[in-house]
């Protein structure tokens, strides 16, 4: 019994040099050789069919896009982020300016001559300096009677300023019991305490 590849069985019950064409069986010996050489073909009448195999499918998985920030979008959006931090660290160092940095900017003046109507760090009197100190920090106050323009306090924070005599003299305080001011053409612009110029009462903008 012999199975064809075509799915034929065969059954070759013939000497090995016999040919059977009806059966599409031909055999031949080689002279001088014990084996055999055995061809088997389908007739031409012959169907041949194959299965087909069960094949399963499966969707293909979407594919979501992300959107990835380059290395330069990413230090373009941290310097974006860093100028506006910035911006905000500059307002808020003008407006602690406006305030207790009042003080500071008041520090600059020590040392200038004192003039009489002056109003500039080259020589001016007490409230020429006061008013100075103010405009630095971009706020506007008159020159003289600069208290009227504010409130009394009786806590005094650096930057505030101090009205003496019942307004014979002004200057700036910087906290600790001292003030900034132009006292009189012999000493300029000097720190000193506040007590050591007379009487006093405090203002401010707050």
């Amino acid at each position: 019994m012999i199975a064809a590849a075509s799915g034929l069985i065969l059954s070759v019950g013939l000497p090995a040099n016999a040919a059977d064409t009806n059966l599409g069986v031909s055999a031949s010996t080689e002279s001088g050789s014990q084996s055999a050489q055995l061809a088997v073909t389908a007739e031409p009448t012959a169907t041949v069919s194959f299965e087909r195999p069960a094949v399963t499918t499966k969707a293909a998985p979407k594919v979501e896009l992300r959107a990835q920030s380059t290395g330069s979008d990413a230090s373009q959006t941290a310097t974006e982020a860093d100028g506006e931090s910035k911006a905000g660290k500059l307002a808020d160092a003008v407006s602690s300016a406006a305030a207790s940095g009042l003080a500071a900017i008041a520090y600059t003046g020590i040392g200038s001559p004192y003039v009489w109507g002056g109003t500039t760090p080259s020589g001016w009197d007490c409230s020429g300096f006061t008013q100075w100190v103010y405009a630095q920090a971009g706020i506007s106050i008159p020159r003289t009677n600069a208290w009227t323009a504010m409130k009394p306090t009786a806590t005094p924070a650096p930057g505030d300023l101090v009205m003496q005599n019942g307004g014979a003299h002004v200057g700036i305080y910087v906290g600790n019991g001292m003030m900034i001011s132009a006292l009189n053409p012999s000493q300029g612009t000097l720190l000193h305490a506040v007590s050591a110029t007379g009487t006093s009462a405090f203002y401010t903008l707050r």
